[in-house]
């Protein structure tokens, strides 16, 4: 590059660094996309706008540096693809399945002292919080929990062990002492799901501005010890937090397993019902279904390792082309997704060309991510000095400070995710797929055709690539808004203000819950990398169990791999509290200028499986 040209580009590069700043300083959140960016970050705030700061400059700075191909950042920049978490792309992966009794064993070090390894229930769910959080400081996605039941069972072995103790040398009765201990164990176990679940939704990570991305996978675990640390976090949950606020974080995951907690005489089944009544309360948890074929393949009984688990957001690490198949260890590398809508109107209905240019971008989108993988390869060991120097991801622990992560990351996984296959449909032949059999039949075609690119590269490359049915959160507006400007308002396309989430049945098409479960089952079996299915029901889901009950219950039937039930949540503005509130709040006893929130639109879903607007 002649100093000339590199001189221009500098000076754009500052030009476009110089209104992020404005826009930042002199914005409010709710005027300025780069400030919702992350949900999870206040940019009103002086450390988050310090944050925003930094990553959109990043970003800036990565798409002109070379970093980042000329081809890929063109087609970043001018909204055919969308590189995920680009303000980290020359140093972080994304996310991890935490394994923490391998972690706990003989304790850990935060990189500011050494943490010895816990022995009570109390300290094993501190430690819980501060690994999350420690952890949340490698990386640039989620953190995720994959043995909680498990590990805090062992916490609360421990405990009981040393009240039981306790109670023989005050003289109990042996059948007291046992009673006496059950108690203290039970008390502390509920005093420590209950810290955790307020440590999650008050501490920072990343200079104080981000409360970690947290989530737990548990339901498995059939001994007293495990169930009762599952039991306390449940009812702390239902609990809600100071005020009855309900939790946001962490977001919990109920594993469902015939023969562990699905029916009548499964030990678990109590908690299974207990995990409902509370997600029917407070939104959480969702339900990952351990019997869906694509999940069940990788189960051992007795081996906790080979449950599946999910991110809160979605994201799975299961299938391993280069080692083990397990969960622990592992997480996601890097993802990027497609703009389907966009590739669908430049075919102008021609699904001949749709695939071809479909095949085309899905080449480039390849490259980019190996690329991006070869950064993140050439960096060392010390640069994560808690995923890998403690030994988290799966193999760090036989690395040293100065090696490259070449061997170990590996083991993760690199994604192609897509949005928009609604309004694609609608594109290319007038219809989505919740309007017509074709469509579905369009729709399944065009998923699979991303996930065989996917198989046919992790095969050729041995690598582990897969597709992921991607959270849009803040790209939907993006990609819409970008379309809208080149294309003009396609009815049914580009006339709303978003692009349908992955490959869901758009939420203001009236359809049957059971319908909508029907339809979006066969896109879980070809999402490797992570998928989700929602089902919204209005009203207080916790006065309709049944209704619950039955739509988790076909969700399994039908082969869904992760789903959530979302309901209405009220919001008092004064008091804080969330729930749902009737005539007077149940916090505060305020009647007047009650104000409700809603998350999305609401379905009813009925008795018998079938639902109505």
């Amino acid at each position: 590059m002649n100093s000339e040209k590199l001189e221009m580009n500098e000076t754009l590069f500052g030009r476009k660094v110089k209104k992020i700043f404005d826009d930042i300083t002199f914005s409010d959140s709710e005027d300025c996309d780069l400030k919702r960016d992350n949900a999870n970050i206040n940019g009103n705030t002086a450390m988050g706008a310090m944050l925003q700061y930094g990553s959109n400059t990043a970003k800036e700075y990565y798409l002109s540096s070379g970093m980042v191909s000329h081809m890929a950042a063109f087609l970043h920049t001018h909204g055919w693809i969308h590189i995920h978490d680009l303000d980290f792309y020359g140093w972080t992966t994304t996310c991890t399945q935490i394994e923490l009794r391998k972690l706990f064993k003989g304790g850990f070090n935060t990189g500011h002292g050494h943490l010895r390894e816990p022995r009570s229930i109390g300290s094993y769910a501190a430690l819980a919080a501060i690994a999350i959080q420690s952890n949340q400081n490698d990386q640039h996605g989620g953190q995720s929990i994959i043995d909680f039941d498990y590990a805090m069972g062992d916490g609360v072995k421990l405990t009981y062990e040393r009240y039981l103790k306790e109670a023989g040398e005050l003289g109990l009765e042996p059948e007291r002492q046992k009673e006496w201990a059950m108690q203290k164990t039970t008390r502390d176990t509920y005093q420590a799901m209950e810290g955790l679940i307020h440590n999650l939704n008050t501490m920072h990570s990343r200079a104080g501005a981000q409360v970690p991305f947290s989530s737990l996978n548990y339901g498995m675990d059939k001994s007293w010890s495990g169930r009762l640390a599952v039991q306390q976090l449940l009812l702390a949950t239902e609990a809600g937090l100071g005020n009855g606020e309900t939790p946001i974080f962490p977001i919990q995951i109920y594993r469902v397993k015939e023969g562990v907690n699905f029916d009548p005489g499964d030990p678990n089944y109590d908690l299974f019902q207990l995990a409902m009544r509370v997600s029917a309360k407070r939104l959480f948890p969702n339900f990952s279904f351990l019997d869906a074929p694509f999940n069940l393949a990788y189960y051992k009984p007795g081996h906790p390792e080979t449950e599946v688990g999910y991110m809160g957001c979605r994201t799975r690490v299961m299938g391993n082309i280069c080692g083990d198949e397990v969960a622990p260890g592992r997480g996601n590398l890097s993802f990027t997704s497609i703009n389907l809508p966009r590739l669908a109107i430049e075919s102008d209905g021609d699904t001949e060309r749709f695939f071809y240019l479909l095949g085309e971008l899905l080449k480039e989108v390849m490259e980019q991510l190996l690329g991006r993988y070869k950064i993140q390869c050439g960096r060392k060991v010390k640069n994560f000095p808690f995923l890998m120097g403690e030994g988290v991801w799966m193999g760090s622990e036989s690395l040293g400070p100065e090696d490259t992560l070449e061997s170990v990351l590996k083991n993760g996984t690199l994604s192609i995710g897509f949005i928009g296959l609604a309004e694609t449909l609608k594109c290319l032949t007038g219809k989505h797929h919740g309007e017509s059999e074709e469509s579905q039949k369009l729709g399944l075609a065009i998923v699979s055709f991303i996930r065989e690119f996917c198989d046919h590269a992790s095969e050729e490359l041995g690598l582990n690539v897969t597709c992921l049915a991607t959270p849009a959160e803040s790209l939907s507006g993006r990609f819409v808004k970008m379309d809208r400007e080149q294309y003009g308002v396609i009815e049914g396309v580009t006339d709303r203000d978003y692009y349908t989430n992955s490959f869901h049945v758009p939420v203001y098409f009236p359809i049957t819950a059971a319908r909508k479960i029907d339809l979006e089952a066969p896109y879980h079996a070809l999402t490797n990398a992570g998928h989700i299915s929602y089902v919204e029901l209005d009203g207080d889901t916790a006065r309709n169990p049944e209704a619950f009950e039955a739509v988790i219950r076909y969700m399994k039937e039908r082969g869904i791999g992760y789903g959530s039930i979302n309901h209405p949540v009220d919001r008092d503005p004064e008091c804080g509290f969330n729930g749902i509130i009737g005539d007077v709040c149940p916090c505060c006893g305020r009647r007047e200028h009650r104000t409700v929130t809603e998350r999305i639109p609401r379905i009813k879903f009925e008795e018998k499986g079938t639902a109505s607007e």
